[in-house]
C-alpha cells in the first residue's frame, strides 16, 4: 500500500478512519455495524444485482436496481429506533405483497415517485437516522453473467447455486458506478472487502470496471474479510485460499486478510497471498454462522491502527 494522503490531524485521525465497505447481504450488513464501532465516516458501496425474490420482482416490474442488499444495509446503520427503523425488515406473509420486504417497497416507490434511486436511499438514511452513506455499486439495474463447468450463466440465483464459477462479469460491457462511489473509495483510509457470497455479492461490486480501477488506486488499507462459515462452497471444496485466489483471479488483491482462527490457519494462505498481512481474530458470533459486529470491529480498528503507524514511520 502506498503512502496514505491524509495527515496525522485530519478529520478522519481525529475522529477515526474514513472506512468504506464493499459487497452485499448479511456480510457487508455486519462490516457496517463493525464500522459503527470505530469509524469517522463510513461508506457503503451494495451490489444491485439481485434478481430473485423481493427484489427481483421490483426489478422486473419497476425497472430499478435491486433494492433488497440496500434495505439490509440501512438497517445495519440506522441509529433511530422509530417504528420505521424497526419494520424495514419486515416483510408481508399474504395478499399481492406477500414476500415483500417494507423498506424494499420504501425504497421503490420514493425511486418512482423522485426519479432517483439515489435520492431514493439517502431520504430513507434520514428517516431512520442512519450512521453512514450508502451508494449502489451501479447507477442503473444489472445482470451477473459467469462461465461455469456448464457453460455461460446468466443471473444472480442461477450463478449463486452453481459451482467452478470464473470470469464473473455483467451483461453489460462496461457497467458506470457513481462518481460518489470512486471518490469515496479514494478517499478512504480502510476499504473493507466484506464477506459473504464471493461471486454474487463480493465481486458483484469489485468486478464493476471502475470500482476495480479505484481499488487498485487507493492508498487505503484494503482489507478481505474471510466468511466464518460456508458450508455451501467448503463441501465443493472452496475454502479460503480458493476465495484469495478467486478475488486475485479478477483483479482484486488485498493488504490484509481477516480470518478466524478457529476457522482457518494463517499456513492456509502462504502460497496464495503472499506479502499480505494475516490477522487471525475470534471474530465469531454466537451462532458460529456469522461475524460479531463487535468483535469484528474491534479487529478492523486495529488493522487501521496498524496501517497508520506503518505510514507514520516511513514518514
Amino acid at each position: 500500500m502506498t503512502g496514505r494522503r491524509h495527515s496525522p490531524d485530519s478529520r478522519a485521525a481525529r475522529l477515526g478512519p474514513r472506512v468504506v465497505a464493499l459487497g452485499g447481504g448479511h456480510g457487508l450488513a455486519s462490516v457496517l455495524k463493525a464500522a459503527r464501532t470505530y469509524a469517522g465516516d463510513i461508506v457503503g458501496i451494495v451490489s444491485v444485482a439481485d434478481d430473485g425474490g423481493s427484489s427481483g420482482r421490483l426489478r422486473h416490474e419497476l425497472g430499478l436496481p435491486a433494492p433488497g442488499d440496500l434495505r439490509r444495509c440501512l438497517s445495519a446503520l440506522a441509529v433511530d429506533d422509530s417504528v420505521l427503523a424497526r419494520s424495514l425488515e419486515h416483510r408481508f406473509d399474504r395478499g399481492a405483497l406477500e414476500g415483500h420486504a417494507v423498506g424494499n417497497l420504501l425504497i421503490a416507490g420514493l425511486a418512482s415517485a423522485t426519479g432517483d434511486f439515489q435520492v431514493a436511499i439517502e431520504e430513507v438514511a434520514r428517516l431512520i437516522g442512519a450512521s453512514g452513506r450508502l451508494i449502489p455499486a451501479t447507477t442503473g439495474s444489472v445482470s451477473l453473467v459467469a462461465d461455469s463447468d456448464v457453460g455461460k450463466l446468466t443471473g444472480q440465483v442461477t450463478i449463486e447455486h452453481a459451482s467452478g464459477i470464473r470470469n464473473l462479469r455483467f451483461d453489460t460491457e462496461n457497467p458506470e458506478a457513481p462518481k460518489a462511489a470512486i471518490e469515496a473509495i479514494m478517499a478512504a483510509d480502510q476499504v473493507v472487502i466484506s464477506p459473504g457470497s464471493l461471486f454474487t455479492s463480493v465481486l458483484a461490486v469489485a468486478v464493476v470496471p471502475s470500482i476495480l480501477d479505484a481499488l487498485n488506486r487507493t492508498s487505503a488499507q484494503r482489507v478481505y474479510v474471510a466468511n466464518v462459515a460456508n458450508e455451501r462452497a467448503d463441501l465443493r471444496g472452496f475454502y479460503l485460499p480458493e476465495h484469495v485466489e478467486a478475488l486475485r483471479l479478477h483483479g482484486v488483491v488485498p493488504d490484509a486478510i481477516l480470518a478466524c482462527p478457529a476457522v482457518h490457519l494463517a499456513s492456509e494462505l502462504a502460497s496464495v497471498a503472499p506479502g499480505v498481512v494475516i490477522k487471525l481474530a475470534e471474530v465469531s458470533a454466537q451462532d458460529g454462522w456469522g461475524h460479531d459486529p463487535i468483535k469484528l470491529g474491534v479487529a478492523l480498528c486495529e488493522l487501521a491502527d496498524s496501517a497508520t503507524s506503518a505510514d507514520n514511520n516511513q514518514n
